[in-house]
């Protein structure tokens, strides 16, 4: 995930005006999204994260996409219900509860975003993760969530990034951990300068030359597959369109865009992926291909084939879900403001999210430590 400019073609009016009442709701909504989440951080993260962690990664793994899941449901509340953005879905109806890696394009830098929508609908919000830009953790309050919801981050260097990203991987194989893997292969977002590196690209190695989308990186793709593929259950290949324009963080924020955002998702059975490195490298590259004419498609009708319906988002769990997460983070606020104890343990929080995120460290079980010693004294005896 990273930020780019907008394609030069999609630089014309927003869909709706920027008026003082939206500047208004887009600060309060932003307000609340940042104020909730540096306090559900602070208070839950180093007990939930850290603590409980230390006992088991699978219960601390449930808890925190329980509480966190609480938070990350006010963006689709944010885009469906007060935005009023349309959400239009095609291709398959995948089921819910499954493991998976999804493969997106890359359009512009909140499509990772849109992506909870889905996983809301599926019940799998707070068990999303990303592969994404290191950079990123050192956003202020969003870097330690990253850290929280065990990102990944790469530096875009394969001798760097892979032992960390093989050594992260390994700890998503257990099966009863539900699992969301989000890879945005292309690397970076699209822009018409991107887009021409890479057609010239292509056309000097004989790779196919594509006009929506960027050639796919395919070792990050190729890594996952090595390491999941025992404990996956599938791969959504999910190609993201918009009406009007491609928005960025503030046109969510403020309303004003997009109109419509049209979600086509296909899901392959990991069979149907070839195991060698080659070859599924190659499966990748045919992928992208199938996404650019679906993209062509999309740009000529203005819809993905084979819409469906999709479960709409209830506006009463929504409310529901939106008061509790503020009434919890006023209750903070409040014993934050009366109690010493209180605002030492946020100092402290915050100085131990600031460090983990940092050096990009998890605790471990106390009992990966404790077994094999008890192992060895067992066969010493």
């Amino acid at each position: 995930m990273e930020v780019g400019k907008p394609l030069k073609t999609e630089i014309e009016l927003k869909h709706r005006p920027l008026t003082p009442f939206r500047i208004l709701r887009g600060l309060i909504c932003l307000t609340v999204i940042l104020s909730t989440a540096f306090m559900f951080l602070v208070f839950f993260a180093p007990l939930v994260a850290g603590l409980l962690r230390v006992c088991s990664i699978h219960y601390s793994r449930k808890v925190a996409a329980f509480f966190f899941g609480l938070w990350l449901a006010l963006w689709p509340f944010l885009f469906e219900k007060i935005n009023k953005t349309n959400l239009f879905f095609s291709g398959e109806n995948v089921p819910a509860g499954e493991r998976v890696l999804l493969i997106a394009n890359h359009r512009t830098e909140i499509d990772w975003m849109y992506l909870w929508d889905l996983a809301l609908r599926k019940g799998r919000l707070g068990y999303i993760k990303y592969i994404l830009k290191n950079s990123l953790m050192k956003l202020p309050i969003f870097g330690w969530a990253f850290n929280v919801f065990e990102f990944i981050p790469l530096e875009r260097k394969w001798e760097t990034d892979e032992p960390i990203m093989h050594q992260m991987l390994l700890t998503f194989t257990s099966h009863q951990d539900p699992l969301w893997l989000a890879l945005f292969p292309e690397g970076t977002d699209f822009t018409e300068q991107k887009c021409t590196s890479s057609q010239n690209f292509a056309s000097q190695n004989g790779l196919p030359v594509l006009k929506n989308v960027l050639l796919p990186k395919t070792k990050g793709f190729c890594a996952c597959l090595d390491t999941l593929r025992s404990s996956l259950d599938a791969v959504y290949d999910v190609t993201i369109a918009y009406k009007n324009s491609c928005p960025d963080l503030m046109d969510n924020v403020f309303g004003v865009d997009p109109s419509e955002v049209h979600v086509n998702i296909r899901r392959i059975p990991l069979k149907q992926i070839p195991v060698p490195e080659e070859e599924a490298s190659a499966w990748l590259m045919d992928a992208f291909r199938r996404k650019d004419q679906l993209l062509t498609y999309f740009n000529t009708k203005g819809h993905f084939p084979n819409q469906r319906t999709e479960a709409e988002l209830s506006t009463a769990k929504c409310l529901i879900n939106c008061t509790l997460v503020i009434a919890l983070t006023g209750i903070f606020t409040y014993f934050a403001f009366v109690s010493t104890w209180v605002r030492v343990y946020i100092a402290l929080s915050c100085v131990y999210l600031s460090s983990v995120t940092y050096f990009n460290f998890r605790p471990l079980p106390l009992l990966d430590f404790i077994k094999p010693r008890l192992c060895r004294d067992y066969c010493k005896k």
